[in-house]
């Protein structure tokens, strides 16, 4: 492919739609409407369907795609140079091979720069990148099995977003019931307390002697789970420390994003013994039965919301306070009740994490497909008899 680059001047009262390159190859994105008057750029590049388009800062991360029908015309600032495929060349194989770790690492050995967040990439780097180009033929064989693969992971996501539709609406009807009674958290919970706060030097990435596991914000996912994969280990807790045992549940007490405050966890048995940070919450239920459904309840949207707009702070990291939780009201029905709800509760939320894992190993065998056959180790033949 060849550098091609067309520029347009920025007139005022005249609008431009932006678009900036996401990161590992996954598309562009659509940044709204520039006016011409408000930047200070005198002229942007234009995207043309079937282009190459690259981010030159923090190139290691993959910013590179193909441009689609839909971005014709959209404009990016001077850190985007853009490129004409060759004849060799076909776009939706390109498309493809932008998503290529192989690419990404090629790319990340060729920037330049003193600062770590600063190093770029050059057009000129990118055109010295030496990759196997199968024939054109085969080249839309290995794009028909990969997008096949492609349909079947959106299948899957779409799949594991409406049934968490599902799930969300079961959870609004539990926490909205005006039929029941309500009990305070506090009298649920008796005891809501944070972690402790603790040095960089005091942090261990694996245990160390009279250490403490810890679970850090970072091991709290926006999705509701928890990643034991990168668990730290802190010395010279103090000895008072609350833990996490069989009836606790993890909440975020702190973060920058309001969304995320309340968010809660039920930790699973490993992480029995384990304390938190000083940015969460150790909630301990007065029973295994309650916690579970006070992990229902407390997931419902209007709860979250309710814990996201008390929290206190106007700028910067928002606050949720210990009293203040301790008197919100949960609704309480019967006992049968309440058992019914966390089960039907459970029973979509496996399908969920099913799902997902499926999608999830469809991607590992995506990944290990395209490189296979980039590599000619697997031939697009066997590819097309397993997919």
């Amino acid at each position: 492919m060849r550098l091609d680059i067309e520029r347009t001047p920025m007139m005022p009262a005249t609008t431009y739609r932006l678009a900036g390159v996401l990161n590992a190859g996954q598309g562009l994105v659509a940044k709204g409407e520039l006016d011409g008057g408000a930047t200070e750029y005198a002229a942007m590049n234009v995207l043309r369907v079937d282009q190459v388009v690259m981010r030159k800062l923090t190139a290691w991360e993959g910013p590179i795609t193909v441009v689609p029908a839909e971005f014709d015309g959209f404009v990016v600032s001077n850190e985007f140079p853009t490129f004409t495929l060759g004849p060799e060349l076909v776009p939706d194989w390109m498309r493809h091979l932008c998503r290529s770790p192989r690419l990404w690492a090629e790319m990340k050995n060729r920037v330049s720069g003193t600062v770590q967040r600063r190093k770029r990439l050059n057009p000129e780097q990118l055109l010295q990148i030496r990759l196997p180009i199968p024939p054109r033929g085969v080249q839309t064989g290995i794009v028909e099995v990969l997008d096949a693969v492609d349909d079947q992971i959106a299948t899957l996501e779409a799949e594991a977003e409406a049934a968490t539709r599902v799930r969300n609406g079961l959870l609004g009807e539990f926490a909205g019931d005006a039929s029941t009674d309500t009990k305070p958290l506090g009298e649920l919970c008796p005891v809501i307390g944070s972690g402790p706060s603790w040095a960089a030097k005091d942090e261990f990435p694996v245990p160390p002697d009279a250490g403490w596991t810890v679970l850090k914000i970072t091991n709290t996912k926006p999705d509701g789970s928890i990643d034991l994969s990168k668990l730290s280990y802190v010395v010279g807790l103090p000895a008072h420390t609350k833990i996490i045992g069989p009836t606790s549940l993890v909440m975020i007490r702190t973060n920058g994003n309001r969304k995320r405050i309340g968010n809660v966890y039920l930790p699973p048995e490993a992480l029995h013994g384990a304390a938190v940070s000083a940015f969460q919450f150790i909630l301990d239920a007065t029973d295994v039965d309650t916690r579970d459904y006070l992990y229902l309840v407390l997931r419902s949207p209007r709860i979250q919301n309710q814990m996201s707009e008390s929290a206190s702070g106007s700028t910067g990291l928002g606050n949720l306070a210990v009293r203040w939780l301790k008197t919100l009201e949960i609704p309480w029905p019967d006992a049968d009740v309440r058992e019914i709800q966390v089960e039907s509760v459970r029973v979509i939320d496996a399908k969920i994490v099913a799902v997902r894992a499926e999608a999830g190993r469809l991607r590992s065998v995506r990944a290990r497909l395209l490189a296979g056959l980039l590599d000619r180790t697997v031939e697009i033949e066997s590819a097309e008899l397993e997919a």
